[in-house]
Parts: C-alpha cells; structure tokens; sequence
C-alpha cells in the first residue's frame, strides 16, 4: 500500500522477523510487547496464534493504539470479553480478520438470499491438520472449530441471523503422526436459527489435503453452494446451474478498508471487535457442547 510504512515486526521467531522487516526495511523484534512499547505507531496488526491473543490487545488498548487483529479472538471467551469491553471503552478503531466477508461471492450470496431466504443452512471444513506444533493442542488453538470452523460460523450469522440453541458432538483419533495431540478429530453441530431455520456444520482434520470447505444454502426450489473462490446458484425448477467465480483478494481487501478508515476515507471494516466477539461467542457455545455433550444456547447475542 503506497501510504503505509511498515515500520517493525515482532516474532518469537526471531530470524522470521529479521526477514519480514528487511523485506520492507523495518526494525526487528523478538517481543510484540516490547515493540509496542518502543516504535511509535499509527496502528498494529496482531496476528498471533489463538493461545497468544489478550497482553497484545491490552498493550494496544493501554496506547490507545488501533488495532487488526487475526481470528479467532481466543480460545475461548473470557480474554475476548475483557478486550471487548476495554474496546467499547475506548472507542478505537478495530478490525477482525473474517476475510470472507470481503469476497464478492458472499455479496452476491446476499443479494440471491434476499429472493428466497434459506431454509437449511449446511456447512463443511473437512481438511487436513495444520503442521504448526500448537495447532493440535486445544488449549493452544481451541480446536478445529475455534481456530478454522469459525469463518464458516461467521457467514452463517451473516447470512442467516442470529442462533439461539446448538447441540454438538465429537470424537477424537489418535494418531501415531501426531503424537499427544487432542484436538478433535471430527465435530458435528446442530443449530436452530432465530428465524427458525437449521443448520448442521461438520469439521474434520483426518485428511492428508483440504476436500471440502464451505457452505450449501437450502431455500424454496434453490441451493446456493458457496466456497472461497466460487459460488455456484442450482435452480432446482428448471435444472439450471449458475456459477460465479472470485478473482479477488479478500485478505487484502481486509486490510487496506482498515487502513482506509484510519485516513479517514471510507466505512467498510466489516468485522470489527465487538461484531467478531458475535461469532466468537456462537464458535465457543458450540464447542462448549461438543466437549460436553450438552445442548446450550447459541451466545451469539454477546
């Protein structure tokens, strides 16, 4: 972006962060916290893994420093709570990164969901595990569904409403490739919208590549089928298939509405902290369930 200088990067990893920052000519550090102590900045990104997110947040917040910051917000909700309320508080500009929001598939999707609004709702992450040794560590990464399931999650309150009741379960296998890990392995979740529509959402890491990663929308004579890059719109009365496809990038996007609303020169950060800790709460209510075998309510009110 012409009008922004990378100035530092801070990873525990230091050579990583020597090589970020020589790229753009920056200052390296081996501590974000120490970063944010030392640079002056106009704003940071915080793309941390799940485990690492609150004394970021917080340091931000105490230099009245807006922030970007990766999902999921945490691994579970009592430190996104707290960031969440010294937010509110402070009134700084946030934004979270649910980069689906950005594609103009999912904008189509809205505009077709208008005609027939959905009925069923039918969400699939099948994948493979991700190498990063913390990913396969649930108080790490908060599992399949906190850490990857949750841009699924994030669409379906976008485009169907709020939910009110999940019902979930799991099952893990243990694997000889990865040793200790406890992460579940396969997750299913029942949810009843406010609206009175349902939806089913199915997670699993047991393949050795991404199959299937999306969303099947279910109205009146129509499914829409939504993945990353393409939507495809079946009109089941007269056999018709319509498929779009996205050559945007959505990551992007993402960041240059942030920086564009820090100038001062547009409205369009789609998912700012208190929007993202929505679907934080409704990710957390339904792997809540899963762990317990308990129905609950949805928490999408947060």
């Amino acid at each position: 972006m012409p009008d922004v200088d990378v100035v530092a990067v801070a990873d525990p990893v230091v050579e990583r962060a020597q090589v970020a920052a020589e790229r753009v000519g920056a200052c390296s550090y081996d501590d974000g916290l120490t970063m944010l102590a030392t640079e002056d900045l106009d704003a940071v990104w915080l793309c941390v893994p799940p485990f690492a997110h609150g004394p970021l947040e917080q340091a931000a917040l105490d230099r009245q420093l807006p922030f970007f910051v990766e999902k999921p917000l945490s691994v579970d909700m009592t430190v996104a709570q707290a960031i969440a309320d010294g937010v509110r508080s402070s009134g700084l500009q946030t934004a979270v990164g649910y980069h689906w929001r950005y594609l103009d598939v999912v904008e189509q999707a809205q505009e077709l969901l208008q005609e027939l609004p959905p009925q069923l709702v039918l969400g699939q992450w099948l994948d493979a595990t991700p190498p990063a040794p913390w990913w396969s560590q649930r108080d790490a990464s908060g599992g399949q569904l906190v850490e990857q399931t949750t841009h699924l999650l994030d669409l379906a309150r976008l485009l169907c409403g709020e939910v009110d009741h999940v019902f979930a379960a799991e099952s893990t296998l243990e694997r000889d490739q990865w040793p200790g890990a406890d992460v579940p392995t396969v997750s299913s979740a029942l949810l009843r919208f406010r609206s009175g529509m349902l939806g089913t959402f199915s997670s699993s890491c047991l393949l050795e590549s991404r199959h299937r990663v999306g969303l099947r929308l279910v109205s009146s004579g129509r499914v829409i089928e939504l993945r990353e890059r393409a939507l495809s719109d079946h009109e089941l009365r007269v056999d018709d298939v319509a498929v779009a496809r996205s050559d945007q990038d959505p990551i992007a996007n993402e960041d240059q509405a942030f920086v564009d609303a820090l100038l001062g020169r547009g409205d369009d950060v789609r998912v700012p902290y208190d929007e993202a800790l929505r679907t934080h709460a409704l990710v957390c209510a339904v792997d809540r369930s899963a762990h317990t075998g308990e129905p609950g309510p949805g928490g999408s009110g947060a």
